[in-house]
């Protein structure tokens, strides 16, 4: 695949290497195979995906040999919200405009598909070859999922639910809850395209700063827009007390922290080079309405 990657193609390249990739619903278990289809297959945006993606491009490689690998990180992201809606954590009964895992399938059969989807992410970048660049990507994703990246930041934000925070603390927990695994993403497209060590690191630096920008107007959506632009529910952070830029800063100083992270990732472009897959979706993360 060559050429800038469109929102179009980033998402029905990912789709496709979804559908190849995850068991069929033909297979028993079927409720738990049926389940983690729905999860992965429903509709959304498949960011993370893309960044893998872009950054592939970025750095001269055929796309192609990164599906896979952005597969992986959706799947991982799915996980993560299936197990995010539960009753346990935030009782969400919408995702992506149709009813979430647990809703449709139960409780137990989405804590279990969450967990297969984790671990088939897993199984999938540990095939690449050469075994170095299997054993790289596996610990980008390890960094960025574990109990120092996405697992911890989730946890510290139901930790201090209804609590007051600094920024320092609402900092912590979007850089791993969100920041992490978009920074992996990026990291593993230059990874896959043989990038050097420097630019494997502004890549990183890159899908960091943009995840960020991407949890401050995620944010700010979720105190300005309605359930049916978001497909999920709208006021919830507020009303759970969460530990967020709107709550922290108000509106308009949030925006303001949004557009200065964009900034910041689009200088990092600048050093890397042809990066225009990566600045339309840096765009498309933060000037969005859901």
């Amino acid at each position: 695949m060559q050429g800038e990657l469109g929102q179009k193609s980033h998402r029905a390249v990912s789709d496709a290497a979804l559908d190849r990739l995850l068991p069929p619903e033909t297979q028993l278990p079927s409720e738990l195979h049926a389940a983690m289809r729905y999860a992965c297959l429903s509709p959304g945006k498949r960011l993370r995906p893309a960044f893998v993606l872009g950054s592939c491009e970025a750095v001269g490689c055929d796309v192609s040999r990164a599906h896979d690998a952005a597969a992986a990180v959706e799947m991982v992201h799915c996980f993560s919200l299936i197990h995010d809606d539960l009753p346990a954590l935030d009782d969400d009964d919408l995702r992506r405009g149709i009813p979430t895992v647990h809703k449709a399938f139960g409780e137990a059969v989405a804590i279990l598909a969450g967990d297969a989807l984790f671990a088939l992410a897993f199984e999938t970048v540990a095939r690449y070859e050469p075994a170095t660049l299997a054993r790289d990507l596996v610990l980008e994703l390890t960094r960025a999922t574990g109990s120092e990246g996405l697992v911890a930041g989730e946890a510290l934000d139901i930790l201090v639910e209804g609590r007051p925070v600094d920024l320092d603390t609402v900092r912590w927990i979007h850089e791993r809850k969100t920041g992490a695994l978009i920074a992996a993403s990026c990291a593993m497209g230059g990874l896959i395209g043989n990038a050097s060590p420097p630019t494997v690191d502004a890549l990183r630096s890159f899908g960091m700063a943009i995840g960020l920008a991407f949890q401050v107007q995620d944010d700010i959506l979720n105190e300005t827009s309605t359930p049916e632009q978001l497909g999920k529910a709208a006021g919830s952070d507020r009303a759970r007390g969460k530990a967020t830029y709107p709550g922290l800063f108000g509106l308009e100083r949030a925006r303001d922290f949004a557009t200065e992270l964009h900034q910041r990732a689009l200088a990092i472009l600048d050093e890397i080079g042809h990066c225009a897959s990566l600045r339309g979706l840096a765009r498309e993360s933060v000037v969005r309405s859901a």
